[in-house]
C-alpha cells in the first residue's frame, strides 16, 4: 500500500480515493482555508496550503509521500508546490508526481487530430504557465529520479458534474460554434489512468480523453433524450461569448480532436465510459438529473 499526497484535494482526487478505500495505506490532502480543511473527508489527513507558505507540519507529511498528485494551479511565480515543497520532496520517499492539466495547452488545432508529440500550441499566459510548470517538474524528476507524468485531461464529468445536473437546474446550454470538437473523460477513467500511471512508473506527457471528439451540444442533448426533456435551444456562439470569462473564451477559441492511444496502448487502461453515451447513461441509472 501506498503513502499519497495530493496537494489540491479536488474533484479527481476525491473520486480516486472513496473509490479506492484498500489503495493507500495513507492519503495527505490540502485545502487552502481552515474551512476547506474542515470540509476534507474524515479518512484523509488535512493540512492548510494556499501556495503561499509550507507548515513544518505539511512539510513534514510531504516527506512521507510516496506518490504525489499535484493539482493546484501555478501563478504568476510558477508552480507553488515546487517552489514551497521540492525541497522536503526530493529528501522524502517520493517515487511518481502526477501533475493534473489541461488538453488546452495543445491550443487551437482546427478539428485536426492530436496526440502526445503534437506541438503545444497554448497562446495565453494561464495555459504557457501551464506548460511551464510541466516542465518544471520534468526537470525535478530528472534531477531526484522521479517519474513524473504530466496528465493532460479532457472535460471531466461524472457524479454530481455533469450535463444531467445541469439540465435539472436549468443551466444546461447548447452553443452553436460549428466545426467546434472537443473530448471529454469520466472521472472514473481518471482513476484508472492513474493508477496505471503509479504501477508502471509512468513518465512523460499522457492524454487523458476518451474515444469520441464531438460537437460540444451533443451531450447535453443526449442527456435531455436521457431525462424526458426537451433540449435547451441553440445560442449562437457571438451571442453566448459576450458573457463568457477569459478562461472559457480561450477554450471556445480551440477545437482539436486528441488521441488516446498511449493511454490505452501503453498504459493498458481499459476505459469505463469510452464515450459521453455510455458515461451519462449510468450516470441516470443512478438517479443522476432526477
Amino acid at each position: 500500500m501506498t503513502v499519497l499526497a495530493a496537494v489540491g484535494f479536488g474533484y479527481c482526487a476525491r473520486h480516486l480515493v472513496a473509490t479506492r478505500p484498500d489503495a493507500f495505506k495513507r492519503v495527505i490532502a490540502t485545502a487552502r482555508s481552515p474551512a476547506g480543511v474542515a470540509a476534507l473527508p474524515a479518512e484523509v489527513e488535512g493540512f492548510q496550503f494556499d501556495g503561499e507558505r509550507l507548515s513544518v507540519p505539511l512539510a513534514t507529511a510531504l516527506a512521507e509521500a510516496e506518490v504525489l498528485i499535484v493539482s493546484a494551479p501555478p501563478d504568476a511565480a510558477g508552480d507553488p508546490v515546487l517552489r514551497h515543497a521540492g525541497a522536503a520532496l526530493a529528501t522524502g520517499r517520493l517515487r511518481q508526481v502526477i501533475y493534473l492539466t489541461t488538453l488546452g495547452v495543445y491550443g487551437d488545432h482546427q478539428g485536426g487530430w492530436v496526440d502526445e508529440a503534437s506541438p503545444a500550441r497554448a497562446g495565453t499566459e494561464r495555459l504557457d504557465r501551464r506548460l511551464a510548470a510541466e516542465a518544471a517538474w520534468f526537470a525535478f524528476g530528472r534531477r531526484h529520479g522521479v517519474a513524473v507524468a504530466a496528465l493532460r485531461l479532457a472535460g471531466i464529468y461524472g457524479p454530481g458534474r455533469n450535463v444531467l445536473v445541469q439540465l435539472q437546474a436549468g443551466e444546461a446550454r447548447i452553443i452553436d460554434r460549428p466545426g467546434q470538437v472537443f473530448n471529454r473523460i469520466h472521472v472514473e477513467d481518471i482513476s484508472r489512468a492513474i493508477g496505471a500511471v503509479v504501477a508502471r512508473r509512468f513518465d512523460g506527457v499522457l492524454n487523458v480523453a476518451d474515444d469520441l471528439p464531438t460537437a460540444p451540444g451533443e451531450p447535453v442533448s443526449y442527456g435531455a433524450g436521457l431525462l424526458g426533456l426537451a433540449p435547451p435551444p441553440a445560442i449562437p456562439f457571438a451571442e453566448a461569448a459576450r458573457t463568457m470569462t477569459p478562461m472559457a473564451l480561450s477554450f471556445w477559441g480551440a477545437s482539436k480532436r486528441v488521441s488516446n492511444h498511449r493511454l490505452k496502448a501503453a498504459l493498458g487502461v481499459q476505459l469505463a465510459y469510452p464515450t459521453y453515451r455510455e458515461g451519462l447513461d449510468a450516470l441516470a441509472a443512478a438517479g443522476e438529473g432526477r
